[in-house]
C-alpha cells in the first residue's frame, strides 16, 4: 500500500530536492504541511521531522473527477519526507490500490497506474 525509500540525504536536502523533481515531471506542489513544526507549535514533543507535500496534475485531476466526483475526497496526492530513528525516508501511499479501492472503473485504474509510476519516479530521483 505504501512506497517508502531510504534516503542518504538529510531531511532538509530531501525536502528541498523534492520540489524541482515534482515540477520537472509535470506535477505541481499545492501545499506543504510541516507536521513537525505544527506539533512543536502546540508544545507536543516530537523528535522527528515530517513534511507532507500535496501534489497534483490538473489534467489527471480533471480526468479522475470526470469518472467519479467522490474521488475528490482522495485528492490531492501526497509525498512525505520524514525522519525515523535518525534516517531520512520518502514515502507515498500507492495510488493504484487506493483509487481502485474507491472505484472499479477501468479508466481510473489506468490513470492511477500512470500517476503511481510518475510519483515513484519522483521519489526515486529525489532519494
Amino acid at each position: 500500500m505504501y512506497y517508502i525509500v531510504d534516503s542518504d540525504k538529510s531531511f532538509y536536502e530531501a525536502s528541498t530536492d523534492l520540489v524541482p523533481v515534482i515540477q520537472r515531471l509535470g506535477l505541481s506542489v499545492l501545499h506543504v504541511h510541516d507536521l513537525g513544526a505544527m506539533l512543536d507549535s502546540k508544545e507536543i514533543e516530537f523528535d522527528d521531522e515530517c513534511q507532507v507535500f500535496e501534489v497534483g496534475n490538473p489534467r489527471l485531476v480533471e480526468k479522475m473527477l470526470a469518472i467519479d466526483m467522490r474521488l475528490s475526497a482522495a485528492l490531492p496526492w501526497r509525498i512525505s519526507v520524514y525522519t525515523e530513528n535518525g534516517n531520512t525516508k520518502i514515502a507515498l501511499p500507492r495510488p493504484l490500490p487506493v483509487l481502485t479501492a474507491l472505484s472499479s472503473d477501468a479508466g481510473l485504474a489506468r490513470l492511477a497506474q500512470e500517476l503511481e509510476e510518475k510519483l515513484i519516479q519522483i521519489v526515486d530521483e529525489t532519494r
